[in-house]
């Protein structure tokens, strides 16, 4: 099934209802449909094709969402790209993507124009806002163009997104999604509109993010209105929910921090709020408990996991399990689950593997394999392990947890996190739980750093909240008292706040460097 049905196939039912609102812009399925139609057209016109590749640089707008799905309705490859990437960065992911269009927003002329040289590839350029020399325009293009559009034949395996990983280690990798891996995704998790009210879902999160992809997928397939921010702003944020009755969304666990930190958080109407997902990062205990109490009880939170290599959620932690009320004996056993990722979706298989790829029991940590449908097609080109998977279709996804008797999945850091002390395995989560903990601490993240006696050490690095004084002592002894010894920071630094990548992932990697100075 080809992506842009999830427009085309509404909007020739309920033409007339409103689906998409851009800061003054609002669109119904009628007209989003005429605009996609246009455009798909216009970028034909200029030789785009199936399989050719078509990318944006720009934050959060109508005008992006109408970019991909007149993309997906050619059958052309869409690369949305991270604004927020370096210069060498951009240069990469564009050349190795053999991208022959580029639409750019105003923000982004300048690190465009000097990149230009490089982009032998680029054959096209279309400002997607002010009008540029070299440029095509938007505007002109969906103005010019016919209004009927004939669409090709795609297959069901064919790249509609070229999606690159946030790349906090190395060069990103591009993942190859397909048709089928949407299609199966969407139609999972919501039913097709039928004009009834779906409610409004608020989207602040970027476009070349899963999260941000798939959301304007489910949104147009299920007829639930979506109202997109440029970026996530908290004040902007509480306005658009108190202003558009928005129903539905999807934070970061940054994100969900600077609400509930907001000064003015408790002068805004949040009632309309249903549902409010999270994921993008590991949550922290002390955010989530503050965020359940301080939103309206109506509100039920979801955890989602996932990847962008397997289109979106993986496993999901439900409103239920948020619920802090019962017995006592209920509310101690959700707590416990509120530091978990909940449990696979009913199209996801899971397991714990040791080195080996052996299966492990409950209770132990492993890495985390999945195996669903919607697992990417594989890493696009210019990326050296081009396929992931194992034997029998199993994926490993380089995080590590563990499972409890009842199938809720817990995190133990990222593969490559883990930290070996004397033989001893050291999983940074259990540790920054501890530090989380501490009525002083705001953030904190946990590394490894080489050590000639034990091979690593247990270092943490601090932001205290605002104006608290900590001392390594302090924080060393909080955690000796609630610790393993072998397993209790050894190294303390204190910092105003973490490096995170703009999904609210820390940084470990230049955390590691700063504390090592580069030294493995």
């Amino acid at each position: 099934m080809n992506t842009s049905n999830f427009v085309s196939i509404p909007a020739t039912m309920f033409e007339d209802q409103e689906i998409l609102v851009f800061e003054t812009q609002r669109l119904t399925y009628g007209q989003l449909w005429q605009n996609i139609q246009r455009l798909a057209n216009a970028l034909r016109e200029i030789g785009v094709g199936r399989g050719d590749c078509v990318a944006v640089l720009q934050t959060n707008s109508d005008r992006y969402v109408e970019a991909y799905y007149a993309a997906a309705a050619l059958g052309a490859v869409f690369l949305p790209l991270n604004y927020r990437a370096k210069l060498h960065e951009l240069e990469y992911m564009v050349t190795t993507a053999k991208t022959k269009v580029l639409c750019v927003g105003d923000r982004y002329m300048d690190a465009v124009t000097q990149l230009r040289p490089k982009f032998t590839c680029v054959q096209t350029y279309i400002a997607l806002e002010t009008p540029h020399d070299g440029f095509l325009h938007f505007d002109a293009l969906i103005t010019d163009a016919a209004p009927e559009f004939e669409p090709p034949e795609v297959d069901d395996e064919d790249v509609s997104i070229l999606m690159y990983t946030s790349g906090t280690t190395a060069l990103p990798k591009g993942v190859m999604l397909t048709y089928n891996d949407f299609t199966a995704y969407v139609t999972a998790n919501v039913e097709l509109a039928d004009g009834s009210p779906r409610g409004t879902a608020l989207l602040c999160v970027p476009l070349y993010h899963i999260a941000g992809a798939t959301n304007i997928m489910t949104s147009m397939f299920t007829g639930r209105r979506l109202v997109l921010l440029r970026q996530f702003d908290a004040s902007a944020w509480l306005e658009a929910v108190h202003r558009e009755q928005v129903t539905h969304a999807f934070l970061v666990p940054t994100m969900v921090k600077q609400l509930i930190d907001h000064p003015d958080f408790a002068k805004y109407d949040l009632s309309s709020l249903q549902n409010l997902s999270y994921g993008g990062a590991q949550m922290p205990f002390p955010v989530i408990r503050r965020a359940i109490e301080m939103f309206p009880n109506t509100v039920g939170f979801v955890n989602a996991f996932g990847q962008t290599e397997t289109t979106s959620t993986l496993t999901v932690l439900g409103p239920d399990d948020h619920r802090l009320d019962g017995t006592p004996e209920q509310v101690e056993l959700r707590l416990k689950r509120l530091k978990s990722i909940g449990r696979p979706l009913p199209d996801v298989e899971l397991k714990v593997v040791g080195d080996e790829g052996e299966e492990l029991p409950n209770g132990q940590v492993g890495e985390l394999w999945v195996r669903t449908p919607r697992a990417m097609k594989g890493y696009g080109s210019g990326t050296a392990n081009s396929s992931p998977f194992q034997k029998d279709g199993w994926l490993p996804t380089h995080d590590m947890g563990w499972l409890d008797e009842d199938g809720y999945i817990f995190l133990a850091g990222r593969k490559d996190d883990m930290i070996i002390r004397g033989g001893e395995n050291i999983a940074p989560a259990e540790v920054e739980a501890v530090l989380y903990s501490h009525p002083g601490i705001d953030e904190a993240a946990v590394i490894g750093i080489p050590d000639v006696e034990w091979g690593q050490r247990v270092a943490a690095v601090i932001a205290p909240r605002p104006g608290v004084q900590l001392t390594s002592e302090e924080v060393i002894e909080f955690c000796r008292q609630r610790l393993a010894s072998f397993k209790k920071p050894e190294v303390i630094q204190f910092i105003d706040a973490l490096p995170k990548n703009p999904m609210g992932k820390v940084l470990k990697k230049d955390l590691r460097t700063q504390l090592t100075g580069g030294k493995a």
